[in-house]
């Protein structure tokens, strides 16, 4: 699965892990990425969404119709 909001468009960062000898070596900071399935009224079906936590926080707040209309503005696959 990939780590991308389809929502808040927030993706992979990238840096150094450092030891206790101080020695950096790359990583990945991943955001909290979850698969939620959402009833989307105007359309009669359900949608199932590729979102951080973030991103669910948002949907509870202005609701799926106006949150896919975001998503397809970005220009997302719904």
């Amino acid at each position: 699965m990939s780590a991308h909001c389809q929502l808040t468009g927030a993706k992979p960062g990238f840096g150094n892990a450092i030891s206790h000898s101080h020695r950096r070596t790359s990583r990945r900071f991943d955001p909290n990425v979850q698969r939620k399935r959402y009833w989307l009224p105007s359309e009669g079906r359900h949608v199932r969404l590729t979102l951080s936590a973030r991103g669910i926080k948002t949907i509870d707040v202005i609701g799926v119709e106006a949150a896919v209309a975001r998503i397809r503005a970005r220009g997302g696959k719904v």
